[in-house]
């Protein structure tokens, strides 16, 4: 592990691989942290390209702000381009999942030219998800949301070890599920991870960012039986990118991808970052 100095925190990532090979920035989610990526990364090094996993705002401790605004997509996006510009990196392959596809999704709207390539698991399009929430049965799917919202409730239902934290888990592997569980009763931890949810209001009423449509080669691989992000919203992606598209629907994952679908993702994702190198 490494630590880099950004927008005035201390972030912690890994960088594994060699020092010239083509950068592969990597952006994990909820409730996960920069070891979600550990069964692609070699894959990724084996084939010569340099991957850098950040722990996220929230996710680092030394990077744990304290108020809701600071979670935005604004000063997320700062953070990534903030660690590329700290290694001196010009451009990345930029991958997210979940939280971290959002602002994976997020970067290559705001600095495309920062991006060679666009790889999203799970999370439709920001845009793509507004949509299906108010037109589909995403809404439904979204309910946790809500009550996420709410201080101290959300972080007692929620607490590492309780029925609701062992639902948010299920289908990770126990190792993962201990291992993100210690992560999230640190202090701080939990609250820290909620904000990115609290300050998804914020964005949609007064947005940190303008949201474009994305012109980089973009590959999106979504489970079939995620069970939190719907077909509606996966299928409306593509009508916010502009740029080469893939999309992949994986017959029978659901919304572990990097966990559980490593053997299924990696050669995907290898042949698209060779397409644009």
């Amino acid at each position: 592990m490494a630590t880099a100095q950004i927008n005035g925190m201390t972030f912690d990532y890994d960088d594994a691989g060699p020092d010239d090979g083509p950068v592969v920035l990597l952006l994990h989610g909820f409730p996960q942290d920069r070891t979600s990526w550990r069964l692609l990364t070699p894959g990724l090094v084996e084939a010569g390209y340099r991957v850098i996993a950040l722990d996220q705002r929230g996710y680092s401790p030394g990077a744990r702000p304290g108020a809701t605004s600071d979670y935005q997509l604004g000063p997320l996006v700062a953070d990534a381009l903030g660690l590329l510009n700290v290694l001196g990196v010009e451009a990345a392959h930029v991958v997210g999942h979940d939280w971290g596809g959002a602002v994976a999704w997020a970067v290559g709207s705001a600095a495309p030219d920062r991006v060679h390539t666009l790889t999203v698991l799970s999370t439709p399009h920001p845009g793509a998800m507004t949509r299906a929430l108010t037109r589909t049965t995403q809404g439904l799917r979204s309910w946790y949301m809500g009550m996420f919202q709410v201080p101290v409730l959300a972080e007692q239902v929620l607490k590492p070890g309780r029925p609701f934290w062992s639902a948010v888990m299920r289908g990770l592997p126990a190792d993962a599920v201990a291992h993100y569980s210690e992560r999230a009763s640190e202090p701080g931890a939990l609250t820290a991870m909620l904000r990115w949810y609290r300050a998804l209001p914020r964005d949609m009423v007064k947005p940190s960012l303008a949201m474009h449509r994305i012109t980089v080669p973009t590959l999106y691989i979504w489970g079939r039986r995620d069970p939190a992000l719907g077909e509606p919203a996966a299928l409306l992606t593509a009508d916010f990118v502009t740029g080469p598209y893939t999309f992949v629907a994986l017959p029978g994952q659901g919304h572990w991808l990097p966990e559980r679908a490593a053997d299924e993702v990696l050669p995907l994702l290898l042949e698209h970052l060779a397409g644009e190198v």
